[in-house]
């Protein structure tokens, strides 16, 4: 089967398009038949050696963690499952991705994808999807009633955060570029604010109860979104590099958040895709073979939006 992976960490470049042997499924594991899987940014951190730390993984490594595919082989002790099967999941970081034509993955880490998203383009909802979910509810605690401001909110966590949590009962403040303007108020923001010409600090003139750090901004700028968060509320940043801060005085929580794998979890996200509730949004779709491209194109800041990766 083809598949694409790099040999040693580095650049765009290290990446291969090449031959390699079917995967076996072991005790627990089901072998798919990839749809597709996604780019994520933290494919190409994990490509870099950028996350030797929390995410080890064994070289040759084929990256890839969103898959959209369907069952082909079963191994032992794996129930609820069948092949031929349409099925998402998020992989473990640190195991074999679905940049191929066959992944092997935990049958634990699988639900049913989409019943009406073409296949391929449920990929682009595992990672980015639990990212919205987790910051919002797990570790946000929002609900009903509360005001949240989703800082980034034009990325492809934000479309997310922001779909779930204006259907959560809650007033969205969306910070976004005037290339992604549109699509964040298509996608339920309450107010919008364009931040290359206004500063957040300023437009946000009431108190938030919690804010969604999305984007990679400067730690004065991180620091300054804590002061529009009434007491006892939360910051939580998705971009764990740079640690969130907090007001201890003011009971103001810093919260970094690590995404999980979470089939339960990401269920209930394809049933609210399946209700009409939640919309899949997918940037572009390549082929397999120019995955290695795609994250030239990363490197450089030229992909928007969530683009999905597709086997021949």
């Amino acid at each position: 089967m083809k598949a694409v992976r790099f040999h040693d960490y580095g650049g765009p470049e290290v990446l291969r398009y090449e031959d390699v042997d079917l995967p076996v499924p072991g005790a627990g594991q089901v072998r798919l038949r990839v749809a597709a899987t996604s780019f994520n940014s933290v494919d190409g951190n994990i490509r870099g050696g950028f996350m030797r730390g929390p995410i080890p993984v064994e070289l040759p490594h084929t990256p890839g963690i969103d898959v959209a595919g369907t069952v082909d082989a079963l191994g032992d002790g794996v129930d609820g499952l069948a092949a031929g099967d349409r099925v998402v999941g998020f992989l473990p970081m640190d195991g074999a991705g679905a940049a191929a034509e066959y992944v092997v993955a935990p049958a634990e880490a699988l639900t049913a994808a989409p019943r009406d998203v073409p296949l391929a383009d449920a990929a682009a909802l595992p990672l980015v999807g639990l990212t919205a979910r987790q910051a919002l509810f797990d570790h946000g605690g929002l609900r009903s009633g509360q005001r949240v401001l989703i800082n980034g909110a034009g990325g492809a966590v934000g479309g997310y955060a922001v779909q779930l949590a204006k259907g959560a009962g809650a007033h969205v403040i969306a910070t976004a570029s005037p290339r992604s303007t549109d699509a964040v108020k298509a996608a339920g923001a309450d107010e919008v604010v364009e931040h290359t010409t206004t500063p957040v600090t300023a437009a946000v003139t009431e108190p938030v109860d919690l804010v969604l750090n999305l984007a990679p901004v400067d730690p004065a700028e991180l620091a300054a979104l804590v002061t529009l968060i009434r007491p006892g509320g939360a910051l939580v940043n998705t971009t764990v590099w740079m640690p969130a801060p907090s007001d201890e005085e003011r009971g103001v929580r810093g919260i970094d958040l690590f995404v999980r794998s979470d089939a339960d979890q990401l269920a209930k996200l394809v049933t609210l895709v399946d209700q009409g509730e939640l919309r899949v949004d997918v940037a572009g779709r390549v082929p397999l073979a120019e995955l290695p491209a795609l994250h030239e194109r990363a490197a450089e800041g030229a992909v928007h939006g969530k683009v999905v990766v597709v086997p021949a």
